[in-house]
């Protein structure tokens, strides 16, 4: 008789367990349970199969935090995180690898620049009133960073391309959740437009931040539209390029769809500004692409005072810039419903000046914004929303001017670089870097009006980054080889 296998005693107990937790466990716990098996087994499989399920679940922080009957010891994008570092470390013992590689395989263009944002911004925690509100805002960057390591030690020259899908995939499902909700999903009366519709939110709670993920997604998916077509055109034959192409080509569509019904003035100013700087990057000659550049705002200014636009967004862009511009101090301001959100806003800047004229060196320390919102709001504004509504007035509210400098540098550095990959010698991975270049300019123009590093966005991020750093790598290997 044959001794049973080993594969066969391990199940043995592992059956039993599952069938106590179907008979005494309610659903909801049978369903994290479930997830958190299949998560595992799919990083078993691969790490970047880990990574997939990781970008579509951590938006849903917010629904989770306000919808779900029962809540998570933490939120789902860490747990994502953490899951997906585990398997990293574990794959890497398993096949005798070094757990941290060594320097020069870690070691990106712009690591000194987020190394000294993160080293200015934790020094502010010295300042901050809440060290708890300072350790979340800075544990995002942290993980950024990390983010960035893990992928770049990871990845293959190929494998980047499954970080797109996995970005773009997570905006589309976003995006027909707010598609849903623009048709009366949500029934948030609140955001009703115009008596019909509702303002999109997606899983993310607010209108801005959902029409900012589907902003910095745009440009991406727009140019991996194009990547995939120019690869196609040039083999000549039907194949995967053909189908990613037409995948690409309908994720922009859906994905302009949330953005448009999300009513986010700065997602679609944002939008505008990174589809001027497509123009301007495509061409290979900086003077053609001036001349791209000088066209498309050409036939912007044109489709604005023609009245190609519809006339509810010409109406909505318009009288927002006016009010701006019509304000000098929000405390003269007689509000009204119509004014209500842009005084608002202008509100929370104003407070953030007042924090930054206050401590103009170390700010109220990262995070702690809503903290010291109650020692600097003005009258009729004592309700702290969170953050300033300008993610620059935001960090010189709470980093100070330092901190603001090493912000720009950060993203001085990372546009730099795009820039120079975009003249990478492969079709696709070319146009890629085009579209991330529109997603930083995105990105730059939408943080005058939201924070958009909220509900995980900054993990999305990261996986951007990330694609940047391989892509450089690719280039340098490329002019290596033809030296």
């Amino acid at each position: 008789m044959n001794m049973p296998s080993l594969r066969f005693i391990l199940g043995i107990p592992l059956a039993i367990a599952a069938a106590l937790l179907i008979l005494w466990q309610p659903v909801p716990v049978l369903v994290v349970v479930a997830t958190s098996v299949g998560l595992l087994v799919l990083g078993l499989i691969h790490p970047v199969a880990l990574l997939l399920p990781l970008l579509i679940l951590s938006p849903l922080r917010v629904l989770i935090a306000t919808e779900a009957q029962f809540q998570l010891p933490i939120d789902i994008g860490q747990i994502g995180l953490i899951s997906y570092l585990g398997v990293y470390v574990g794959t890497r013992i398993s096949h005798s690898q070094r757990v941290i590689p060594s320097l020069s395989k870690l070691w990106h263009p712009f690591s000194a620049s987020l190394l000294l944002f993160i080293v200015v911004t934790g020094l502010s925690g010295v300042v901050a009133d809440s060290v708890a509100a300072w350790l979340l805002e800075w544990l995002k960057w942290i993980q950024i960073f990390l983010l960035v390591m893990v992928l770049v030690s990871s990845f293959t020259q190929v494998s980047w391309e499954w970080l797109v899908f996995g970005l773009v995939v997570a905006g589309v499902a976003n995006a027909l959740i707010g598609i849903y909700e623009f048709f009366g999903g949500s029934g948030a009366l609140h955001l009703l437009i115009n008596n019909r519709f509702f303002r999109a939110f997606g899983t993310f709670g607010q209108p801005n931040p959902f029409g900012g993920f589907m902003g910095l997604l745009l440009p991406i998916t727009v140019m991996a539209a194009l990547g995939y077509g120019v690869r196609w055109w040039q083999n000549k034959k039907l194949d995967l390029s053909v189908v990613l192409a037409i995948f690409y080509a309908l994720s922009t569509v859906v994905l302009l769809m949330g953005m448009l019904m999300s009513w986010s003035r700065g997602a679609w100013l944002g939008l505008g500004a990174a589809f001027l700087v497509l123009g301007l990057a495509i061409p290979y000659s900086l003077k053609k692409g001036l001349i791209v550049f000088g066209v498309v705002g050409c036939f912007a200014l044109v489709a604005w005072t023609s009245g190609l636009l519809p006339q509810s967004i010409v109406q909505r862009l318009e009288t927002s810039t006016q009010e701006f511009f019509a304000f000098e101090d929000v405390r003269g301001v007689d509000i009204t419903p119509d004014n209500y959100a842009v005084a608002e806003r202008l509100a929370h800047w104003q407070a953030a000046l007042n924090m930054f004229t206050t401590n103009p060196w170390l700010g109220v320390g990262f995070g702690n914004y809503a903290n010291a919102y109650p020692q600097y709001n003005l009258m009729n504004w004592q309700e702290p929303l969170g953050h300033a509504h300008n993610y620059y007035l935001n960090l010189l509210a709470e980093v100070g001017i330092i901190g603001l400098l090493a912000y720009g540098k950060v993203w001085v550095t990372i546009f730099l670089r795009t820039w120079h990959i975009r003249l990478h010698p492969d079709a696709l991975s070319r146009y890629v870097a085009i579209g991330l270049l529109g997603a930083w300019v995105y990105l730059a123009v939408h943080s005058f009006f939201d924070n958009l590093y909220v509900n995980n966005l900054f993990l999305h991020l990261g996986v951007m980054l990330s694609i940047v750093v391989v892509l450089s790598k690719e280039v340098y290997s490329s002019l290596r080889m033809n030296l």
